[in-house]
């Protein structure tokens, strides 16, 4: 029997599970890791009094101990030194004139190796960086590619409503997004309408597509002929969640319609 959590391994990397290890911790808690190579830090990000007991499996280490004094100093310390590191990297990629740009850069608990994190349109070569780094920093060096939607994540920043983005205030994953959700959300098909600020389409687009989908299954469509009581029409707008549909009659004047949900 043992009991595992979820915890996101330093500041930029991703949740996964770590056995608890009979560690007396809570969510929010800063704690020192065991992985394969090394030690590291993370966050604990799950309720840990309520995660499931049984059989741990696919954890990637185990803790060691809540983060003491001493090892906040060394975590804030780390983060300095991967400003440093950070400036210096993107100066080796602009003597080398390679097609990508540093995002982060991140030291290991034990600074035995500095991941940075680097976006690019394309594989880049950077073999010849990374041998300069580690002339530079005598540790291992790991160049890690992530997409724009990472970036966000990592950056962070606010979105046009107002809030700090959703990836990077409490997202632990990505879903898959598609232009298909705006259109069952009858969202207007412009890209600076439906897009955040990584450029692809914002995430909340999908935390209500479920409800829209079914809410407008029994409704008519933009551009769809109908007949009406009132004659034959062209629905020109729809309104799913008030379920009212309104249509340009032969006539030339509009009519609306209310629709009553489905049983």
């Amino acid at each position: 029997m043992g009991k595992a959590v979820q915890v996101r391994l330093g500041e930029y990397r991703p949740a996964t599970l770590f056995d608890l290890n009979n560690i007396e911790c809570d969510r929010g808690d800063f704690v020192v890791l065991e992985v394969d190579r090394g030690s590291e830090y993370g966050l604990v990000i799950t309720d840990v009094k309520s995660t499931c007991k049984g059989k741990i499996e696919n954890t990637k280490g185990r803790i060691l101990r809540k983060a003491t004094e001493g090892d906040l100093k060394q975590i804030d310390n780390n983060s300095s030194k991967a400003k440093e590191a950070l400036s210096a990297c993107v100066r080796k990629v602009t003597d080398r004139k390679l097609d990508m740009q540093i995002v982060k850069a991140e030291y290991t608990f034990d600074s035995s190796k500095i991941i940075f994190f680097f976006t690019a349109d394309g594989r880049v070569d950077f073999r010849n960086l990374v041998k300069d780094l580690a002339r530079i920093f005598r540790v291992r060096i790991e160049l890690k590619q992530i997409g724009v939607r990472d970036k966000a994540k990592i950056v962070s920043g606010y979105g046009v409503c107002g809030r700090e983005l959703c990836c990077s205030s409490y997202m632990k994953g990505f879903h898959p997004l598609s232009i298909k959700m705006a259109k069952e959300q009858g969202l207007p098909l412009n890209p600076s309408r439906i897009s955040g600020v990584c450029g692809r389409i914002k995430c909340c687009m999908a935390y209500e597509f479920n409800v829209y989908k079914e809410f407008s299954k029994s409704l008519p469509r933009v551009g769809e002929k109908i007949t009406w009581t009132e004659g034959k029409g062209r629905v020109i707008e729809v309104n799913i969640l008030k379920r009212l549909v309104s249509a340009e009659m032969a006539e030339g004047h509009i009519v609306k319609k209310e629709f009553e949900m489905n049983a």
